[in-house]
């Protein structure tokens, strides 16, 4: 499968948590976290393979350690490269824009040439409108901590038994 890079904030508690789950879901795989708050461009470029944790801020927005890593990426090549996106939302909250960050993040990797892997099924979720959804599917995997925490071990581990699955081809 070859090294993967688990990109997400430490600092954010949520995304962390959520973060170390996948991890330990990746039992026995090459998987390394990186602290994006102290990341470089450079950082992207060592793996093949790369999960994004990324929470959706305010009305459908990246956090802003990623909004301003983005444009340092601007220039970068990625293609050849494997891009799996886990979001963190809150479906009542913020039914208009759930996991807005998912696709957003999608659009901006695959725009640089990336595969996005680990698409999720709907079941299971109530919301108005998601950036992350594309042909009747998530393009991530959306988790919601506020209202349906209790679901997110199982759907973590759903997912990563796919992005295996994925990352392998």
């Amino acid at each position: 499968m070859g090294k993967i890079g688990l990109f997400y904030s430490f600092k954010s508690k949520k995304t962390a948590k959520v973060a170390g789950l996948v991890l330990n879901a990746f039992s026995g795989a090459d998987v390394d976290s990186v602290n994006v708050d102290e990341v470089h461009h450079e950082n992207f470029l060592e793996f093949d393979r790369m999960i994004f944790g990324v929470p959706t801020w305010f009305d459908g927005e990246l956090p802003n350690y990623w909004d301003e890593l983005l444009p340092a990426l601007e220039d970068e090549d990625f293609s050849n490269k494997k891009i799996a996106i886990f979001g963190l939302g809150d479906q009542v909250g913020y039914s208009e824009n759930f996991c807005d960050a998912i696709g957003i993040m999608a659009t901006f990797f695959e725009n640089k040439g990336a595969t996005i892997i680990g698409s999720f099924p709907l079941e299971g979720y109530t919301f108005e409108r998601s950036k992350a959804v594309r042909d009747g599917q998530f393009i991530g995997l959306p988790l919601d901590q506020e209202n349906q925490a209790r679901l997110s071990t199982k759907r973590i581990e759903q997912w990563v038994e796919l992005l295996k699955k994925d990352f392998k081809k």
